[in-house]
């Protein structure tokens, strides 16, 4: 586990070389990234960043790829302006900075995005997927938001919510083997808590091998090692909103 000078062991990993094929918009009080695919869908995903932001190129890479999928794709600033953590920051001053970004308490920005997907881009099957940070927010979601269909939780931290497990609609887990945040005891607990108290359809899959991180902080071409289960994670995670989208 993290020292107490590193509570967290959230590393930038590759940073994408990467612009986005979308734009930026301004949604009521909210920034994000949108991407649309030609052709017309009723089909959205809200992907909700790790600790490093809105606008990590990496997250938006991972939206642009819905996007190539048939899905609109929107990466709301779920800091709300405050700054993202930075790889050069004080890891002592982590816990602090994360009190004031509580991923279970986002549910007036969800609604916000959600209302702009339905009015806006036409969607009538929203799903939402999210990394780190963003994926014990995607849990949070899945147990209380009934207007998502769908969710893919990547290494979402399962200490935010670990008492609850009563999710509402079908979610998918991701896990890597190796993650230094998530125990592999952990995950054990999760889907013997789920197992007992999950009424709906869901998986937790655990990649051999893997770091926090390597869905979308990890470059499939220069990580020889780790490209199938990147390449597999991704795939996926597409294929579990596929079948509940």
């Amino acid at each position: 586990m993290a020292n107490e000078s590193r509570p967290c062991p959230c590393d930038i990993g590759d940073r994408f070389d990467y612009g986005g094929r979308g734009q930026e918009v301004q949604v009521e009080h909210i920034k994000a990234y949108v991407c649309k695919p030609p052709a017309c869908t009723d089909k959205a995903v809200i992907v909700i960043h790790d600790i490093f932001g809105w606008q990590l190129p990496n997250t938006r890479y991972i939206a642009d790829m819905l996007t190539t999928n048939g899905y609109v794709a929107i990466c709301p600033d779920f800091f709300v302006g405050q700054e993202a953590w930075k790889p050069s920051n004080d890891w002592a001053s982590f816990d602090d900075w994360l009190k004031t970004r509580d991923a279970g308490k986002i549910d007036k920005e969800v609604d916000v995005i959600l209302k702009y997907l339905k009015d806006q881009c036409g969607a009538k099957k929203i799903g939402v997927i999210g990394f780190c940070w963003g994926g014990a927010a995607v849990q949070h979601l899945m147990l209380k938001n009934p207007h998502l269909k769908t969710g893919v939780s990547l290494y979402g931290v399962i200490e935010r919510f670990a008492d609850k497990h009563s999710l509402l609609h079908p979610t998918f887990f991701i896990f890597g083997e190796k993650d230094d945040i998530i125990p592999l005891e952990q995950v054990t607990l999760l889907e013997q808590k789920l197992k007992q108290n999950c009424e709906v359809d869901y998986e937790v899959k655990i990649y051999p091998g893997q770091t926090h991180g390597f869905v979308h902080r990890k470059r499939e071409d220069i990580n020889p090692q780790d490209k199938p289960y990147i390449e597999e994670g991704r795939k996926d995670m597409i294929n579990w909103l596929n079948k509940y989208l």
